[in-house]
Protein backbone atom coordinates (compact mmCIF):
# COMPACT_ATOMS: atom_id res chain seq x y z
CA UNK A 1 0.00 0.00 0.00
CA UNK A 2 1.69 3.23 -1.08
CA UNK A 3 1.68 6.06 1.61
CA UNK A 4 -0.89 8.56 0.69
CA UNK A 5 -3.47 5.24 0.68
CA UNK A 6 -2.22 4.36 4.51
CA UNK A 7 -3.27 8.13 5.38
CA UNK A 8 -6.55 8.28 3.88
CA UNK A 9 -7.26 4.38 5.28
CA UNK A 10 -6.59 6.42 8.75
CA UNK A 11 -7.79 9.90 7.66
CA UNK A 12 -12.07 8.78 9.04
CA UNK A 13 -10.63 8.83 12.43
CA UNK A 14 -9.32 12.05 12.42
CA UNK A 15 -12.44 13.59 11.16
CA UNK A 16 -14.52 11.44 13.86
CA UNK A 17 -12.17 13.31 16.45
CA UNK A 18 -12.67 17.01 14.63
CA UNK A 19 -16.23 16.36 14.71
CA UNK A 20 -16.21 15.28 18.28
CA UNK A 21 -14.34 18.44 18.62
CA UNK A 22 -10.73 18.09 19.27
CA UNK A 23 -8.01 18.74 17.04
CA UNK A 24 -6.04 15.23 15.86
CA UNK A 25 -2.78 15.11 13.68
CA UNK A 26 -0.65 12.14 12.36
CA UNK A 27 2.53 12.61 13.93
CA UNK A 28 6.12 10.78 14.48
CA UNK A 29 7.89 9.04 12.10
CA UNK A 30 4.98 8.81 9.93
CA UNK A 31 5.09 12.28 8.39
CA UNK A 32 9.09 12.24 8.32
CA UNK A 33 8.90 9.44 5.81
CA UNK A 34 6.13 10.66 4.33
CA UNK A 35 8.22 14.00 3.36
CA UNK A 36 11.18 11.72 2.03
CA UNK A 37 9.12 9.74 0.05
CA UNK A 38 10.16 6.51 2.31
CA UNK A 39 7.76 3.49 3.14
CA UNK A 40 5.83 4.75 6.05
CA UNK A 41 5.40 1.82 8.89
CA UNK A 42 2.96 2.33 11.52
CA UNK A 43 0.53 5.75 11.82
CA UNK A 44 0.63 7.02 15.04
CA UNK A 45 -2.27 9.90 15.64
CA UNK A 46 -1.85 12.67 17.92
CA UNK A 47 -5.18 14.28 20.13
CA UNK A 48 -6.38 16.80 21.96
CA UNK A 49 -9.25 14.48 23.54
CA UNK A 50 -8.39 12.91 26.87
CA UNK A 51 -8.05 9.08 26.64
CA UNK A 52 -11.47 8.76 28.39
CA UNK A 53 -12.76 11.40 25.22
CA UNK A 54 -10.98 9.13 22.46
CA UNK A 55 -13.12 6.33 24.19
CA UNK A 56 -16.43 7.65 24.14
CA UNK A 57 -15.69 8.46 20.18
CA UNK A 58 -15.22 5.07 19.11
CA UNK A 59 -16.93 1.98 19.87
CA UNK A 60 -14.14 -0.31 19.71
CA UNK A 61 -10.97 0.76 21.84
CA UNK A 62 -8.30 -1.01 23.82
CA UNK A 63 -6.10 0.45 26.65
CA UNK A 64 -2.72 -0.18 25.77
CA UNK A 65 -0.88 3.13 27.64
CA UNK A 66 -3.51 5.11 28.86
CA UNK A 67 -1.78 6.23 31.90
CA UNK A 68 0.33 8.04 28.96
CA UNK A 69 -2.53 8.76 27.00
CA UNK A 70 -2.37 5.77 24.59
CA UNK A 71 -4.94 4.66 23.56
CA UNK A 72 -5.67 1.23 20.73
CA UNK A 73 -8.29 2.14 18.30
CA UNK A 74 -9.71 -0.49 16.07
CA UNK A 75 -11.34 1.28 12.33
CA UNK A 76 -11.91 -1.35 10.03
CA UNK A 77 -10.04 -3.79 10.93
CA UNK A 78 -6.86 -2.27 11.95
CA UNK A 79 -5.42 -1.22 15.12
CA UNK A 80 -4.29 2.92 15.30
CA UNK A 81 -2.72 3.98 18.60
CA UNK A 82 -4.13 7.53 19.45
CA UNK A 83 -2.05 9.50 22.48
CA UNK A 84 -3.52 12.42 24.06
CA UNK A 85 -1.05 15.84 23.40
CA UNK A 86 1.21 15.48 25.92
CA UNK A 87 3.99 17.02 28.44
CA UNK A 88 7.20 14.92 30.24
CA UNK A 89 9.10 16.24 32.60
CA UNK A 90 10.66 14.76 35.89
CA UNK A 91 12.77 12.17 33.85
CA UNK A 92 13.71 9.04 36.24
CA UNK A 93 16.62 6.80 35.38
CA UNK A 94 17.51 8.75 32.64
CA UNK A 95 14.86 7.35 30.67
CA UNK A 96 11.82 7.19 31.77
CA UNK A 97 9.19 10.35 32.86
CA UNK A 98 8.21 10.75 36.54
CA UNK A 99 5.67 13.11 35.42
CA UNK A 100 3.02 13.03 31.99
CA UNK A 101 0.40 15.96 31.58
CA UNK A 102 -2.20 16.43 29.41
CA UNK A 103 -1.97 19.51 27.31
CA UNK A 104 -4.81 20.31 24.93
CA UNK A 105 -2.03 22.20 22.09
CA UNK A 106 0.22 20.16 19.17
CA UNK A 107 2.85 22.10 20.00
CA UNK A 108 3.41 21.54 23.70
CA UNK A 109 3.15 18.13 22.40
CA UNK A 110 5.38 18.47 19.93
CA UNK A 111 8.15 20.05 21.98
CA UNK A 112 8.31 17.32 24.20
CA UNK A 113 9.94 14.97 21.15
CA UNK A 114 13.35 13.82 20.26
CA UNK A 115 14.78 15.00 17.21
CA UNK A 116 13.31 18.24 14.75
CA UNK A 117 12.91 15.64 12.04
CA UNK A 118 9.85 13.56 14.27
CA UNK A 119 8.39 16.68 15.83
CA UNK A 120 6.08 17.52 12.65
CA UNK A 121 2.63 16.74 12.31
CA UNK A 122 0.22 16.67 9.37
CA UNK A 123 -3.30 16.82 9.59
CA UNK A 124 -5.80 14.72 7.39
CA UNK A 125 -5.80 17.41 4.72
CA UNK A 126 -2.06 17.19 3.90
CA UNK A 127 -0.85 20.40 5.97
CA UNK A 128 2.35 20.19 7.51
CA UNK A 129 2.69 21.49 11.08
CA UNK A 130 6.06 22.19 11.73
CA UNK A 131 7.11 24.38 14.86
CA UNK A 132 10.84 23.01 14.91
CA UNK A 133 12.24 23.17 11.36
CA UNK A 134 11.86 19.75 10.76
CA UNK A 135 11.23 20.37 7.31
CA UNK A 136 14.63 21.75 6.96
CA UNK A 137 16.68 19.63 8.53
CA UNK A 138 15.25 16.76 5.91
CA UNK A 139 16.66 18.96 3.51
CA UNK A 140 19.80 19.81 4.70
CA UNK A 141 19.88 16.02 6.07
CA UNK A 142 20.81 16.89 9.34
CA UNK A 143 19.61 15.14 12.89
CA UNK A 144 19.13 18.29 15.54
CA UNK A 145 17.22 18.07 19.27
CA UNK A 146 14.16 19.73 19.59
CA UNK A 147 15.31 22.75 22.10
CA UNK A 148 19.13 22.16 23.51
CA UNK A 149 20.45 18.86 22.71
CA UNK A 150 22.32 18.36 26.55
CA UNK A 151 18.56 18.48 28.12
CA UNK A 152 17.18 16.37 25.40
CA UNK A 153 20.11 14.06 25.97
CA UNK A 154 20.36 13.99 29.97
CA UNK A 155 16.11 13.37 29.80
CA UNK A 156 16.88 10.36 27.88
CA UNK A 157 20.18 9.16 27.12
CA UNK A 158 18.61 6.14 24.84
CA UNK A 159 18.05 9.37 22.22
CA UNK A 160 22.01 9.23 21.49
CA UNK A 161 21.32 5.88 20.28
CA UNK A 162 18.19 7.30 18.24
CA UNK A 163 20.33 9.65 16.85
CA UNK A 164 23.39 7.31 15.63
CA UNK A 165 20.07 4.90 14.37
CA UNK A 166 18.54 7.36 12.19
CA UNK A 167 21.73 8.15 10.88
CA UNK A 168 21.86 4.63 10.20
CA UNK A 169 18.40 4.79 8.52
CA UNK A 170 18.82 7.93 6.95
CA UNK A 171 22.12 8.48 6.01
CA UNK A 172 21.94 12.25 8.00
CA UNK A 173 24.65 13.65 10.14
CA UNK A 174 24.69 14.99 13.20
CA UNK A 175 23.66 18.77 13.50
CA UNK A 176 26.53 20.38 15.47
CA UNK A 177 25.15 21.09 18.27
CA UNK A 178 23.24 17.81 18.97
CA UNK A 179 26.93 16.13 18.25
CA UNK A 180 28.73 18.45 20.71
CA UNK A 181 26.37 17.52 23.35
CA UNK A 182 26.46 13.74 23.00
CA UNK A 183 30.00 13.56 23.46
CA UNK A 184 29.47 15.59 26.59
CA UNK A 185 26.82 12.99 27.31
CA UNK A 186 27.65 10.01 26.48
CA UNK A 187 27.63 8.15 30.23
CA UNK A 188 24.71 8.81 30.48
CA UNK A 189 24.00 5.74 28.18
CA UNK A 190 24.91 3.47 31.34
CA UNK A 191 21.41 3.80 33.08
CA UNK A 192 20.01 2.46 29.90
CA UNK A 193 18.92 -1.06 30.10
CA UNK A 194 21.02 -3.48 27.52
CA UNK A 195 17.42 -4.54 25.85
CA UNK A 196 17.02 -0.88 24.63
CA UNK A 197 20.33 -0.66 23.74
CA UNK A 198 19.80 -3.81 21.70
CA UNK A 199 17.14 -2.52 19.91
CA UNK A 200 18.39 0.74 18.64
CA UNK A 201 21.57 -1.42 17.54
CA UNK A 202 19.60 -3.52 15.58
CA UNK A 203 17.55 -0.80 13.76
CA UNK A 204 21.29 0.59 13.12
CA UNK A 205 23.05 -2.71 11.94
CA UNK A 206 19.56 -3.10 9.17
CA UNK A 207 20.18 0.33 8.40
CA UNK A 208 21.36 1.00 4.44
CA UNK A 209 23.45 3.75 6.08
CA UNK A 210 24.94 1.69 9.02
CA UNK A 211 28.51 3.17 8.57
CA UNK A 212 27.03 6.19 9.30
CA UNK A 213 25.43 5.42 12.47
CA UNK A 214 28.63 3.37 13.20
CA UNK A 215 31.26 6.24 12.76
CA UNK A 216 28.91 8.14 15.47
CA UNK A 217 29.01 5.51 17.94
CA UNK A 218 32.72 5.43 17.77
CA UNK A 219 33.17 9.55 17.50
CA UNK A 220 31.18 10.32 20.26
CA UNK A 221 32.35 7.77 22.24
CA UNK A 222 29.17 5.47 22.99
CA UNK A 223 31.34 2.39 22.48
CA UNK A 224 32.13 2.33 25.80
CA UNK A 225 28.62 2.02 27.32
CA UNK A 226 27.62 -0.86 25.23
CA UNK A 227 28.09 -4.91 26.35
CA UNK A 228 31.34 -6.20 25.17
CA UNK A 229 32.57 -3.19 22.79
CA UNK A 230 34.67 -1.28 25.62
CA UNK A 231 38.36 -1.29 24.28
CA UNK A 232 37.44 -2.72 20.96
CA UNK A 233 37.45 1.03 19.21
CA UNK A 234 40.07 -0.42 16.55
CA UNK A 235 38.59 -3.32 15.48
CA UNK A 236 35.11 -1.64 15.21
CA UNK A 237 37.07 1.00 13.14
CA UNK A 238 38.06 -1.37 10.77
CA UNK A 239 34.27 -2.47 10.02
CA UNK A 240 34.13 0.92 8.04
CA UNK A 241 36.81 -0.13 5.66
CA UNK A 242 34.23 -2.41 4.83
CA UNK A 243 31.00 -1.35 1.51
CA UNK A 244 28.67 -2.66 4.60
CA UNK A 245 25.87 -1.96 2.07
CA UNK A 246 26.50 -5.26 0.52
CA UNK A 247 25.31 -6.64 3.71
CA UNK A 248 21.75 -7.52 5.96
CA UNK A 249 21.66 -6.54 9.71
CA UNK A 250 22.45 -10.06 10.26
CA UNK A 251 25.54 -10.21 8.85
CA UNK A 252 26.77 -6.72 9.99
CA UNK A 253 26.21 -8.55 13.32
CA UNK A 254 28.30 -11.80 12.06
CA UNK A 255 31.41 -9.45 10.32
CA UNK A 256 31.35 -7.63 13.92
CA UNK A 257 31.42 -10.86 15.61
CA UNK A 258 34.56 -11.96 12.96
CA UNK A 259 35.97 -8.95 13.81
CA UNK A 260 36.19 -9.04 17.45
CA UNK A 261 36.95 -12.52 17.37
CA UNK A 262 35.69 -13.05 21.13
CA UNK A 263 36.99 -16.05 22.91
CA UNK A 264 33.60 -17.49 23.68
CA UNK A 265 30.90 -15.44 21.06
CA UNK A 266 27.93 -17.16 22.60
CA UNK A 267 29.02 -15.47 26.14
CA UNK A 268 29.21 -12.05 24.08
CA UNK A 269 26.44 -12.11 22.19
CA UNK A 270 24.52 -13.00 26.02
CA UNK A 271 25.96 -9.68 27.04
CA UNK A 272 23.53 -8.03 24.85
CA UNK A 273 20.76 -9.81 25.84
CA UNK A 274 19.92 -11.30 22.67
CA UNK A 275 16.95 -13.86 21.93
CA UNK A 276 18.73 -17.63 22.99
CA UNK A 277 17.65 -18.20 19.02
CA UNK A 278 19.46 -15.68 17.60
CA UNK A 279 22.19 -16.01 19.46
CA UNK A 280 22.45 -20.10 18.36
CA UNK A 281 22.39 -19.10 14.98
CA UNK A 282 25.33 -16.29 15.57
CA UNK A 283 27.00 -18.11 17.10
CA UNK A 284 26.90 -21.10 14.55
CA UNK A 285 27.46 -19.29 12.01
CA UNK A 286 30.50 -17.46 12.98
CA UNK A 287 32.33 -21.04 13.85
CA UNK A 288 30.97 -21.62 9.70
CA UNK A 289 32.83 -18.63 8.40
CA UNK A 290 35.95 -19.09 10.73
CA UNK A 291 35.67 -23.00 8.91
CA UNK A 292 34.81 -21.76 5.13
CA UNK A 293 37.56 -19.21 5.60
CA UNK A 294 39.81 -22.48 5.43
CA UNK A 295 37.65 -24.89 3.06
CA UNK A 296 36.28 -25.09 0.09
CA UNK A 297 32.08 -25.56 0.60
CA UNK A 298 31.40 -29.18 0.03
CA UNK A 299 28.13 -30.72 -0.03
CA UNK A 300 28.40 -32.42 3.61
CA UNK A 301 29.54 -28.80 4.92
CA UNK A 302 26.70 -26.57 3.28
CA UNK A 303 24.26 -29.66 4.55
CA UNK A 304 25.54 -29.17 8.01
CA UNK A 305 25.50 -25.71 8.06
CA UNK A 306 22.19 -24.79 6.18
CA UNK A 307 21.28 -22.36 3.56
CA UNK A 308 20.82 -19.27 5.36
CA UNK A 309 24.00 -19.78 7.77
CA UNK A 310 25.86 -20.75 4.46
CA UNK A 311 24.84 -17.45 2.82
CA UNK A 312 25.47 -15.26 6.17
CA UNK A 313 29.33 -16.82 6.27
CA UNK A 314 29.80 -16.61 2.45
CA UNK A 315 29.00 -13.27 2.22
CA UNK A 316 31.10 -11.70 5.19
CA UNK A 317 33.71 -14.08 4.09
CA UNK A 318 33.82 -12.56 0.79
CA UNK A 319 33.39 -8.80 2.02
CA UNK A 320 36.78 -9.91 3.92
CA UNK A 321 38.36 -10.97 1.21
CA UNK A 322 37.50 -8.71 -1.31
CA UNK A 323 36.10 -11.29 -3.58
CA UNK A 324 32.81 -11.43 -5.14
CA UNK A 325 30.23 -13.53 -2.98
CA UNK A 326 29.20 -17.34 -3.79
CA UNK A 327 26.13 -17.25 -1.82
CA UNK A 328 23.28 -17.96 -4.98
CA UNK A 329 25.59 -20.41 -5.60
CA UNK A 330 25.30 -21.88 -2.83
CA UNK A 331 22.03 -21.21 -2.48
CA UNK A 332 21.48 -23.13 -5.87
CA UNK A 333 23.96 -25.85 -4.57
CA UNK A 334 21.41 -26.24 -1.18
CA UNK A 335 18.54 -26.92 -2.96
CA UNK A 336 20.34 -29.47 -5.46
CA UNK A 337 21.06 -31.77 -2.56
CA UNK A 338 19.41 -34.99 -1.91
CA UNK A 339 17.91 -34.57 1.71
CA UNK A 340 18.15 -30.94 3.47
CA UNK A 341 17.54 -32.48 7.45
CA UNK A 342 18.06 -35.80 8.40
CA UNK A 343 14.21 -36.55 8.97
CA UNK A 344 14.41 -36.45 5.29
CA UNK A 345 16.48 -40.12 5.15
CA UNK A 346 13.82 -43.00 3.89
CA UNK A 347 14.95 -45.24 7.18
CA UNK A 348 14.41 -44.45 10.88
CA UNK A 349 16.11 -46.51 13.87
CA UNK A 350 13.05 -49.16 13.23
CA UNK A 351 14.62 -50.84 10.28
CA UNK A 352 18.29 -50.58 11.59
CA UNK A 353 17.58 -52.59 14.56
CA UNK A 354 15.46 -54.60 12.09
CA UNK A 355 18.01 -55.29 9.39
CA UNK A 356 20.91 -56.16 12.59
CA UNK A 357 18.22 -57.65 14.66
CA UNK A 358 19.28 -56.00 17.24
CA UNK A 359 18.11 -53.44 20.40
CA UNK A 360 18.87 -49.39 19.80
CA UNK A 361 22.15 -48.49 21.24
CA UNK A 362 24.91 -46.00 20.92
CA UNK A 363 25.06 -48.14 17.13
CA UNK A 364 22.56 -46.61 16.46
CA UNK A 365 23.74 -42.49 16.37
CA UNK A 366 26.80 -43.92 14.43
CA UNK A 367 24.95 -45.77 12.14
CA UNK A 368 22.32 -42.94 10.87
CA UNK A 369 25.05 -40.23 11.00
CA UNK A 370 27.35 -42.89 8.49
CA UNK A 371 24.38 -42.72 6.37
CA UNK A 372 23.02 -39.33 6.36
CA UNK A 373 27.09 -38.24 4.85
CA UNK A 374 26.60 -40.84 2.66
CA UNK A 375 23.22 -39.59 1.21
CA UNK A 376 24.22 -36.01 1.05
CA UNK A 377 27.91 -36.99 -0.73
CA UNK A 378 25.68 -38.63 -3.05
CA UNK A 379 27.55 -42.21 -2.49
CA UNK A 380 24.17 -44.27 -2.13
CA UNK A 381 20.37 -43.18 -2.91
CA UNK A 382 18.31 -41.99 -0.29
CA UNK A 383 15.66 -45.27 -0.26
CA UNK A 384 15.31 -48.04 1.78
CA UNK A 385 16.59 -50.83 -0.70
CA UNK A 386 19.81 -48.36 -1.95
CA UNK A 387 20.66 -48.01 1.93
CA UNK A 388 20.54 -51.68 2.75
CA UNK A 389 22.38 -52.72 -0.05
CA UNK A 390 25.02 -50.36 0.66
CA UNK A 391 25.48 -51.35 4.29
CA UNK A 392 25.75 -54.94 3.57
CA UNK A 393 28.57 -53.96 0.73
CA UNK A 394 30.10 -52.02 3.48
CA UNK A 395 29.75 -55.65 5.47
CA UNK A 396 27.58 -53.16 8.48
CA UNK A 397 24.67 -55.42 8.50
Amino acid sequence: MNNELIFEKAAPILAQLEKAGFDAYYVGGAVRDYLLNRPIGDVDIATAALPEEVKRVFSKTVDVGIEHGTVLVIWQGDGYEITTFRTESDYKDFRRPEKVSFVRTLEEDLKRRDFTINAMAMDRHGTIVDPFGGKAALQSQQIQTVGKAQERFSEDALRMMRAARFASQLGFQLHIETEEALSRCTSLLEHIAVERKLMEMDKLMAGKEAAAGIKILLEGGLIAYLPGLLGQEQRINKMLSYDLNKLTGIQKWLLLLVLLAPHKPGDWLKEWRMPAKKIKYLAGTYETALKQQKEEWTDFSLYEAGVDQAMDAEAVNALLAGRPSKAEELKNRHADLSIHTRKELAITGKELKEWKNETGGPWMKSYIEMIERAVVERKVENSKEKIKEWLEACNLL
